[in-house]
């Protein structure tokens, strides 16, 4: 391919992607809605188009009317910067995530990544450590004393668990001897599968990217209790709808990492051995790619409505005395591991 050839390519890949991503936003704030009424035996929303299935649009447009009020004792400009930068961590990281394998289209082989990056997981792990100044600008240029507090708790969340979290990746890529999340996801062939392999790294995963995206029972930045609304109570209109937005375009972007480090990605067990046809086993592999992203969807909510908030001292001692030991631990498991099978 030409150089015109590989840059209208990856704008359509663009375009997909952010449109995929907006309405998958979109429908989870209907679908989490739906999911705690079910959990709490209520109806959920079912006025506005059939089943309601036009609230996220008409939520939408709720919030685009809405007066946008900002503090007078606010930083204007930061006010305004911050929940811009947490959009733009949360739709950024998803370009290096990878959908299925390479197809042929049209007479072209084209990669189901936006970009394929030989440093894919560095590029990930380096943006949503940028995260955390969205929130925590927020709180700061607030002039509020609540969103001050929710921002500094942030921030000593995230690093608290961005620790465990990049110690449980280290195993994944002592596995996979690679950065690249295609070749991870290969190296995941048949049931290798890096849940199964180092459950200690996925579990320590896992609680860490519930705490990442600020979910409960890791809601301390925003605990309505005793922060009202914690970092965004001063926000109102769209740049309220941008933190909103961007909390569930992270819960996404965290359900698609669990599946490409540890539930082996678009990989089907042994598909290959069935004598499908390439187009047919390529579809069966993007499905199970996004069932496996939205079953993680549905744990996301599923926890959020039944298990209660911690407490800030509680959810600092799992980060330190419990998550940070058991992904070194993890590590050392690994390596033995490699150490015994790869001599």
């Amino acid at each position: 391919m030409n150089i015109w050839e590989i840059i209208i390519i990856t704008i359509i890949k663009i375009i997909i992607a952010l449109t995929t991503l907006l309405l998958s936003v979109a429908y989870m704030v209907y679908f989490e809605r739906k999911i705690s009424a079910w959990a709490q035996n209520r109806i959920g929303p079912n006025r506005v188009g059939y089943k309601g299935l036009l609230q996220p649009f008409a939520d939408v447009f709720k919030l685009l009317l809405k007066e946008d009020i900002v503090p007078q004792a606010a930083n204007r400009t930061l006010h305004t910067l911050a929940p811009a930068i947490s959009l733009f961590v949360a739709f950024a990281t998803y370009a290096v995530i990878p959908i299925g394998p390479t197809i042929n289209l049209f007479g072209y082989e084209i990669k189901l990544v936006t970009a394929d990056v030989n440093i894919g997981i560095l590029y990930v792990l380096a943006l949503t450590s940028l995260g955390v100044y969205g929130i925590t600008l927020a709180g700061w240029s607030s002039g509020s004393k609540y969103s001050l507090l929710g921002g500094i708790r942030s921030s000593a969340q995230m690093i608290s668990y961005e620790v465990s979290m990049g110690f449980s990746i280290a195993g994944v890529l002592l596995f996979s001897e690679s950065l690249r999340p295609i070749d991870i996801v290969n190296a995941q062939h048949g049931w290798m599968w890096n849940a199964i392999l180092q459950p200690i790294g996925f579990i320590t995963f896992v609680v860490s990217a519930f705490a990442e995206t600020n979910r409960l029972p890791f809601d301390l930045p925003e605990a309505e209790p005793e922060l009202v609304g914690g970092y965004h109570t001063e926000y109102s209109s769209f740049k309220f709808a941008g933190f909103f937005l961007a909390e569930y375009a992270n819960m996404i972007i965290a359900s698609c990492l669990i599946v490409t480090l540890y539930l082996g990605g678009w990989q089907i067990p042994y598909i290959d051995k069935l004598g499908l046809s390439s187009s047919l086993t390529t579809i069966l592999q993007i499905g199970a790619f996004l069932f496996k992203v939205a079953f993680m969807l549905f744990v996301f909510i599923w926890v959020r409505w039944s298990i209660p908030r911690f407490r800030y001292d509680q959810l600092m001692n799992l980060g330190w005395k419990v998550m940070f030991p058991l992904s070194l631990i993890n590590i050392v498991w690994v390596a033995l591991l490699i150490m015994i099978f790869k001599l």
